[in-house]
């Protein structure tokens, strides 16, 4: 295994600013090495936590098949009650339209559930919100016309009994 290099504690605002521009650019996995790098010097950089978070939710359409797990890893590491809850409201919904994009048999199904999921968590963010805060709100009625616009997504079919042959 390669040794990493590790940055100089002066380095990391500017490392921020990269990771933020990586991310815009669409190539999250550059932003999420770029906050690894910074948590390996400042390991409670709520910044770098944020950007990693959102980095590697931006690589749920690649099923990298622990994502989810990665950016869950992240949230008791949020300073505040607020962040914990509207970060684990944004992995919930990302994943719910990474399933809607994959379309695969069954996905939509499990998509509504995650909607349903990021609006509970959007719900509990509400609750410890800073004044003038309205981000869980918006991402909550996001989610709802989703919802309402998808109503297959809400359906559940019951469950299959076999009948007994006599």
């Amino acid at each position: 295994m390669l040794a990493l290099k590790s940055i100089s504690s002066a380095a990391i605002p500017e490392a921020l600013d990269k990771a933020l521009r990586y991310r815009l650019l669409n190539e999250p996995v550059e932003a999420e090495s770029i906050c690894l790098d910074i948590l390996n010097v400042d390991p409670g950089n709520q910044q770098a936590l944020l950007t990693l978070l959102l980095a590697i939710t931006e690589q749920f359409n690649e099923e990298t098949g622990d994502a989810v797990t990665r950016a869950r890893e992240i949230i008791p590491r949020l300073g505040s009650p607020y962040d914990r809850a509207y970060y684990a409201g944004i992995i919930s919904e990302r994943r719910a339209k990474a399933l809607l994009a994959r379309h695969v048999a069954g996905a939509r199904l499990t998509a509504g559930d995650w909607f349903r999921d990021a609006m509970h968590h959007y719900e509990q963010a509400e609750l410890s919100r800073p004044p003038d805060n309205d981000d869980a709100l918006l991402r909550w009625n996001t989610c709802a016309r989703i919802l309402e616009r998808n109503p297959d997504l809400d359906h559940h079919p019951e469950p299959f009994v076999e009948m007994p042959l006599e």
